[in-house]
């Protein structure tokens, strides 16, 4: 039974990360931003390979700052 919910959690966070990457692509924000906020997803994707709770969390932190406005500058 955990089996099933590790699939499902995996799944969530595919279809989150499916969404980012769209949000991020949609932005209208110089190219480096959205290289810097494509480059926090790229993170958030590997440490899903290994854990996908704190995967889940970082993602939702990552969104809530997009929600939010908060983006990094060009230059980091």
């Amino acid at each position: 039974m955990e089996h099933d919910g590790q699939l499902q959690l995996y799944a969530a966070v595919a279809d989150h990360l499916k969404e980012a990457h769209s949000r991020v692509r949609a932005l209208q924000v110089p190219e480096g931003v959205r290289m810097a906020l494509t480059r926090k997803l790229l993170v958030i994707t590997a440490a899903a390979k290994h854990d996908p709770a704190a995967a889940a969390r970082r993602l939702e932190r990552f969104m809530t700052d997009l929600d939010e406005g908060r983006i990094p500058d060009e230059d980091r």
